[in-house]
This record gives C-alpha cells, structure tokens and sequence, in this order.
C-alpha cells in the first residue's frame, strides 16, 4: 500500500527504523534512519538489484523523492513507501516543475542551517536553488553537469576523447587536448558558480551556501585553489536532501 501524507505515525515512532530514498538520473541515494536520526548513507546503481533487494523485499517505510518515473514505479511496488510531493514542502513560491531533488535540498539546507540559502547541487546536473528569509523560492538555474559536460565532447565530436576529471585544478593554457579540455571545461564552470554566488551574495549577504552532489568534493578542491574567498562562504552538506526528507517525515 503507498502511504498517505496525511497518515505520517509509521515514521514517528522513537525507535522505528525507516529510510529515505532520493532515485537521481544516475543513481539511487539512501538514507537509514531512526526517528529523525540518520543513522548512515549509500548509494547504489539503478539496476542493482541485489544490492537492494533486502530493502525492497523488507517491511521498513520508506520516504521516496525521484526524478526518474519509471525508477519511481518499482519502488512504489515495495509495501511502505510514501512518494514525496512538492505540495508537502513547507516553502512558498514553488512551480510545478521544480524538481523534487532541488526542493528537498535546499528545504534541507534552509532548516538545518537558516534562510536564506543557496544550494548548488553538482550532480548530473549542475543547479542553483535559492530561497529567500521567508522560505520563498527566488529561483534558480540548470546547466550540465561536470561529468556530463566531459561525456559529451566525447560522444558528440569525432576527434575529442573522454577526458577523466583531474585531482587538481589543471593548468589554464594546456598543449595537449586532454588538458585543453580540462581547461575548458572546469575554468569555465568555476567562473559561473563564482558569478552565481557573487550575485546571490549582493541581494543575500547573510546567505548561507550550499555544496552537495556527487561532484560537490572535486569541485570544492578546485575552488579552494582558484577562489579561495568562493569557497571560504560555502558548506559541503553530501547528506543535505535527507535534510529536507527527514524535516518533513516527522
């Protein structure tokens, strides 16, 4: 049976054990919880199975935020599962095709740490999210992701291979194309999360900054190296969407 929002005492009991879900476009995020303390996080692949079965074939509820349906679909299967929805958000100003992940994230943030908030989520992905001192959606902004953005010269050129992600910040002039493209793509991306944040900061400067998503932490290393005033105002919360589940769970 899917759990109705109205009916949230499966989750509230003291000791009871439950976990959060968040399906992103690339993998499953998980969360364990007892009552509202998270016990420990995981991710594993769409399509690993049994690396989830013990938890699809348990009784243990589960609250379900995604951005992929048809992912949405085979968990609804599972006999406890409550899918999130935006109109259970506690936030104003919401449009009807914000994402699920963008909504809980910054809603996480905003309670855990105070409003007004920006999130940028750095994941397939790579979004802004802010919301204003009264829990009001200012608005926000979608690009691709870092290892999208690596991906596709690779897959949409004749000549450009895939590049992996450097440790460290490359050199700006490269003389090689591995190299270039590392240039390209990561001074780039650096300028635009430094502009995003300069602005946000002009009309929020009380604001606090948000890092989460699975390339929060190699772009933190090259914002430490580039722009150490960027990145001295900025929070890396990996955990900041079961933020936001847990503070409407309980």
């Amino acid at each position: 049976m899917n759990l109705s929002h109205n009916s949230p005492s499966i989750f509230n009991d003291k000791n009871r054990v439950w976990f959060g879900l968040m399906i992103g476009n690339s993998r499953l995020h998980w969360a364990e919880f007892e009552a509202s303390k998270m016990l420990k996080t995981w991710d594993t692949e769409h399509s690993a199975f049994e690396e989830n079965r013990d938890v699809f074939l348990s009784s243990v509820p589960i609250k379900l935020a995604s951005v992929v349906p048809e992912q949405t679909k085979i968990w609804q299967q599972h006999p406890n599962v409550e899918v999130i929805s935006l109109e259970q958000l506690p936030l104003k100003n919401l449009y009807s095709t914000l994402g699920i992940d963008r909504a809980l994230a910054v809603l996480g943030a905003g309670t855990k740490l105070g409003f007004p908030v920006l999130v940028i989520d750095a994941g397939t992905a790579l979004t802004f999210t802010g919301c204003d001192r009264d829990r009001g959606l200012v608005g926000g902004a979608i690009l691709p992701g870092l290892g999208l953005q690596f991906s596709a010269l690779a897959e949409k050129t004749a000549a450009l291979p895939l590049a992996n992600f450097p440790q460290h910040l490359p050199q700006r002039w490269a003389i090689e194309t591995p190299g270039a493209i590392h240039s390209g793509i990561i001074y780039t991306l650096l300028a635009g999360i430094r502009d995003f944040i300069e602005v946000w900061c002009q009309d929020f400067p009380e604001s606090q900054i948000v890092l989460t998503g699975g390339d929060a932490q190699i772009l933190m290393t090259y914002l430490e190296a580039k722009f150490q005033s960027i990145y001295a105002k900025i929070t890396l919360v990996p955990e900041v969407i079961f933020w936001g589940i847990s503070a409407i769970a309980l």
